[in-house]
């Protein structure tokens, strides 16, 4: 528990509960505890990359290479065990970094305690607690209103509805919902799994698999390997044992262990093992590369969508602009007030009773229980020029949804009590038909302050001119109120409306300050193809002001447009989106409803924000993105958390997550083509019941030099490339030509290779020199697969080829290494023949990579011609 909270709250006499009471419940569990994480726990991470379906398959082909006594051909387990550890200690590493970076944007409550305001943690909020509801907090626990100062809910989350509620004393609050304005005392009344929406924020916020297209694609890998990989391991078996002379000869000489070993050969080829753990440790090392520049990723396969995002929707305030406003000046309206005289006249002029009675107004509306930013910036700018607060009697708190506050107040006699007339001088005094235009006749008088749009269109005149003023000054870049006055005191405060009889009064003029950041930013969006939109809930013209500053558009001008006249039809706004560039006015509800209309056209979208209002769009977006200063009910709901606000950290957290998708694809293909020819090669060897042609620590020296640890640095390079969807026929299309390639080079040796030189591969040294040519032929492909993924070479890629191309050479000539491995360096014909085979499989791959795009498009052809769409 913080420490008195440096918040100035209302006065009230309730004390709350005492500190030894508090201790009490959280003793018999009625704290409001909620399992919340950025990130899987230690026991979760342990499991996932322990126990999986292919961790199991190797172990089990691991023991049965073991009883057979050759241990060396086992060594394919082990690696899989240093694998996982890499996994599980990568993964753990980025626990840590991500929960410490998610204390710093943790919310905490006010709760009043021992008749002090204190801040808590969500979890501290005990059963029976006074707990304050602000403007921009998810309510975190359900509850009754003690007392309430206007305060109104978003309850979409729990109802489904947009509109706000407004509550009243006595009436019950459930968490999950969000103060969209005002605020409220509230008694809890059920905490934890006992109240209505306890799980509301946790799963926001918990660590969860995203369904994703990078995910869906090696999932298909997964389980066709699967069902493929169990049968042949059994007809591999068969096979082998059929080589050997059949079971009596094979259990009397102890030729199975040769048969056991050979079967597992092909089992250990088809699974692409490092696949799943370097998706893993791909996430998690973004996770953490992210969080060096404090952003942090609530989800770490969210990672995966920052690379699909080719629609950006940006709140203006706190994303372009820093957030920080303001206030400029009032300016009054009207032609009769701005001939008034600028010094008052004796008894006081009807310019010095209007203005100040609309200054303090103005001051009176902003001075709210929790202002926004604009009203906090008003409140300053005015208490410097001695406004302090006025008398209220009622008031309408300010609400995005509306855009617009109210306030009733006493009506005030005229300073000097008398009236005056039109002086032959031409100084216009007040008089007793401007008395009677001003003043109601009896109750108090209503002052509306917001959106002059908004505020006008409700009013009953044509109020043009003063749009064109609102338009000229917004078209500065000043963010532009209105304040109005109504004779009639506000009738409803549960369901307010905007007298029509009401009168604009003055402009409210202030200012917001551009990041210095902006531009360069969204100079990069454009020249990565990303389509950027401001949405803002500001009027279009300042917005577009703004935007042109930036220049959101480049060399172009923006297009702006008033949210009010979008349709409501989602396809008619998907078609009206692509015009327009940037949004002002949009209520919370339509920006959820632009986020749907993007995704209608397939685009992938990326939503920022920092008010409560962004929260509905942020959910409902691909990857929703909140700053780290954004409202506690945004910051729930978003996948990425910018923890220090700062706009610029946008193009690392894409970049990042396009380094991701781009590396994986790469990876996927070299791990598939292992697949694709070993699942050959088996079903060739199954077929014509020859000897596997090579042992199971082949395929571990080759595979970890052109597979695994290329592999993982690949997928750590870096890579800005947008990713486009179709993973899994991308990666298939490019493993199929390499994989046959590979598959056809060491089957034809192993048919043709012993006939040539006529070896004879019941015989031990025959077949492992058969082997061993195989195993080189292997290898060959295995660095032509690698060079062919790894493109283009002209830079460090192609130094990574020759590398682990020279290291397996290398290899091959130190004796121990040789030696543990089976690798036999050919001479004499053997090498005659060995160099012809590797010349053969050198034709054959380039044969198949030619014949690869006209088998597609003949294929392709054929399958729309018979009504497949691919």
């Amino acid at each position: 528990m913080s420490a008195t909270a440096a918040v100035e709250m209302p006065e009230i006499s309730e004390t709350g509960l005492t500190v030894k009471e508090v201790s009490q419940r959280i003793e018999s569990g009625q704290s409001n505890a909620v399992k919340t994480s950025t990130s899987r726990s230690v026991k979760d991470i342990v499991r996932a990359n322990v126990f999986t379906l292919f961790n199991g398959i190797i172990f089990v082909a691991m023991v049965m290479v073991l009883v057979t006594g050759s241990w060396r051909d086992a060594v394919f387990g082990f690696v899989i065990i240093i694998n996982t550890g890499i996994g599980i200690f990568t993964e753990l590493k980025a626990k840590r970094t991500l929960d410490k970076l998610s204390i710093l944007v943790a919310s905490d409550f006010l709760v009043r305690r021992d008749g002090e305001d204190v801040e808590v943690p969500h979890n501290e909020i005990v059963l029976g607690d006074l707990l304050w509801i602000r403007s921009g907090e998810q309510v975190p626990a359900d509850g009754q209103i003690i007392q309430t100062w206007g305060l109104e809910l978003d309850e979409s989350m729990l109802t489904g509805e947009s509109r706000t509620v407004r509550h009243k004393v006595g009436e019950q609050v459930y968490s999950g919902a969000t103060a969209v304005s005002g605020m409220a005392l509230v008694k809890v009344n059920a905490v934890g799994s006992h109240s209505y929406a306890a799980t509301l924020t946790a799963q926001a916020k918990v660590y969860k698999k995203t369904v994703s297209d990078l995910n869906k694609g090696i999932n298909t890998i997964l389980k066709f390997m699967t069902f493929l990989v169990v049968p042949l391991c059994i007809l591999l078996i068969l096979s082998q044992i059929h080589t050997v002379g059949g079971w009596d000869a094979a259990l009397s000489t102890g030729e199975w262990r040769q048969a056991v070993v050979s079967a597992v050969a092909g089992v250990v080829g088809m699974i692409p093992e490092g696949l799943v753990l370097l998706t893993s440790l791909n996430f998690a090392v973004a996770a953490m590369r992210l969080a060096r520049h404090n952003t942090l990723v609530q989800e770490l396969e969210s990672v995966e969508t920052l690379a699909r995002v080719d629609a950006l929707n940006l709140d203006k305030t706190g994303t372009i602009t820093d957030g920080g406003i303001a206030f400029n000046q009032l300016i009054m309206l009207g032609s009769r007030w701005r001939e008034l005289p600028a010094q008052p006249t004796e008894g006081g002029s009807f310019e010095t009773l209007t203005e100040q009675a609309a200054t303090q107004a103005l001051y009176d509306c902003c001075n709210e229980e929790q202002p926004n930013g604009t009203g906090q910036a008003v409140l300053v700018g005015l208490k410097a020029q001695g406004y302090e607060p006025g008398q209220v009697e009622s008031r309408v708190p300010f609400s995005s949804a509306r855009k617009w506050s109210a306030v009733v107040k006493p009506i005030l006699p005229p300073a000097g009590g008398d009236s005056r007339s039109e002086s032959e001088g031409g100084r216009t005094e007040i008089t007793p038909s401007h008395l009677a235009m001003t003043a109601p006749a009896s109750g108090g008088e209503t002052w509306y302050m917001g959106a002059p749009e908004v505020i006008i269109s409700a009013l009953g005149g044509d109020y043009s001119d003063v749009l064109q003023q609102v338009n000229d000054y917004a078209n500065d870049g000043n963010r532009v109120l209105l304040v109005a006055r109504s004779t009639a005191s506000l009738a409803d405060t549960d369901n307010p409306q905007i007298d029509p009889q009401a009168k604009p009064v003055a402009l409210v003029l202030c200012s917001e300050k551009i990041r210095e950041d902006a531009e360069q930013t969204l100079a990069w969006f454009r020249e990565q193809g990303v389509r950027c939109r401001v949405i803002s809930g500001d009027n279009p013209v300042t917005v577009g002001a703004i935007a042109r500053k930036v220049r959101l558009t480049g060399e172009h001008e923006p297009r702006f447009m008033d949210a009010r006249e979008l349709p409501e039809d989602v396809n008619e706004l998907a078609r009206v989106l692509e015009n327009v560039d940037v949004l002002g006015r949009v209520l919370p509800n339509q920006k959820k409803a632009i986020v749907q209309a993007l995704h209608t056209q397939n685009h992938v979208v990326a939503m920022t924000g920092d008010g409560v209002n962004d929260a509905l769009a942020i959910k409902e977006a691909d990857l929703g993105i909140a700053m780290g200063n954004a409202a506690p009910a945004t910051k729930a709901v978003a996948q990425v958390v910018l923890v220090d606000s700062k706009f610029s950290h946008l193009p690392d957290v894409v970049a990042r997550g396009r380094q991701v998708m781009a590396n994986m694809e790469r990876v996927a293909s070299l791990f598939l083509v292992k697949t694709v020819y070993s699942a050959l090669i088996s079903l060739g060897v199954v077929l014509t019941q020859i000897p596997y042609p090579y042992l199971p620590r082949h395929i571990t020296y080759i595979g970890a030099l052109t597979i695994g640890m290329p592999a993982f640095i690949l997928a750590l390079a870096p890579n800005t490339r947008r990713y486009i969807p179709g993973f899994l026929k991308r990666v298939v299309t490019f493993a199929l030509p390499g994989g046959i390639a590979t598959a056809l080079s060491v089957l034809l040796t192993a048919w043709f290779l012993p006939g040539i030189m006529g070896w004879d591969v019941t015989k031990n040294v025959d077949l492992s020199a058969l082997r061993a040519t195989s195993a080189i032929i292997l290898f060959l492909m295995g660095v032509f697969v690698l060079a062919r993924v790894a493109q283009p070479l002209n830079s460090w890629r192609g130094i990574l080829v020759a590398a682990f191309a020279a290291a397996g050479v290398i290899g091959a000539f130190i004796p121990f290494v040789a030696n543990f491995f089976a690798l036999i360096l050919p001479t004499g014909t053997t090498l005659v023949a060995t160099l012809i085979a590797l010349g053969g499989s050198a034709l054959i791959f380039v044969i198949c990579l030619w014949l690869a795009p006209l088998v597609g498009k003949v294929s392709g052809k054929l399958l729309r011609q018979h009504g497949f769409n691919i």
